[in-house]
């Protein structure tokens, strides 16, 4: 284990500095997605989202993720939509993490 693996719950060593600030993973995804997909032509929106298990959604998908709160509000009526979003997104990431660390366990066969 690395040496910072008791401190931070085994997370890995090489993302201990940019994890320094809550959220800052989040922003050095975005940093990368965006450098990565520069060349994506001008008739298309690109929007590069970062989601961290345990901190926030960087700057970036915030806002997006309350403008589209805010339309669908506009036609919905409900003030409540822009929370509604955040909380079926945080619930997205909460279920997506669970299936990937279930993913880690093996699974006995007859076989075994």
């Amino acid at each position: 284990m690395g040496r910072h693996s008791s401190q931070y719950g085994g997370l890995a060593a090489s993302y201990i500095s940019i994890s320094a600030r809550p959220g800052s993973a989040a922003e050095h995804a975005v940093a990368r997605k965006s450098a990565k997909y520069s060349s994506v032509p001008s008739s298309h929106i690109f929007q590069p989202l970062a989601l961290e298990t345990l901190s926030p959604i960087d700057t970036t998908g915030i806002t997006l993720f309350s403008k589209l709160g805010r339309r669908l509000t506009d036609v919905s009526g409900d003030p409540h939509e822009t929370s509604y979003l955040f909380q079926r997104v945080s619930l997205a990431v909460q279920r997506y993490s669970s299936v990937a660390f279930r993913g880690t366990f093996s699974v006995p066969t007859e076989l075994d």
